[in-house]
């Protein structure tokens, strides 16, 4: 691991199969997403709604910025996440 991913933390969120969205943070999003999908390291929410796809990543300087935003995106409304989706598809 270089040092810029170990001092990178990313927000992220992930459509689970029953369409519900989960937000969370962590520095290794590749990782992150074989957890929620393959193993026990995944949260309790999208264990039971696998597969879980990732739809949205936020890279960040520290964890506390990482956190600050995902409890940012966990306040928005289902339509304000989905617009955040969906314009971040388009660049």
């Amino acid at each position: 691991m270089n040092r810029k991913s170990e001092q990178s933390w990313f927000t992220y969120l992930l459509r689970c199969k029953d369409q519900t969205l989960y937000t969370g943070i962590t520095t290794d999003l590749t990782q992150r997403l074989h957890d929620h999908n393959f193993t026990a390291k995944g949260a309790k929410y999208t264990r039971g709604r696998r597969p879980v796809k990732l739809v949205y990543s936020e890279e960040f300087p520290s964890r506390a910025t990482a956190a600050r935003r995902e409890y940012q995106i966990k306040r928005l409304s289902r339509k304000e996440k989905e617009q955040l989706i969906q314009n971040s598809d388009q660049h």
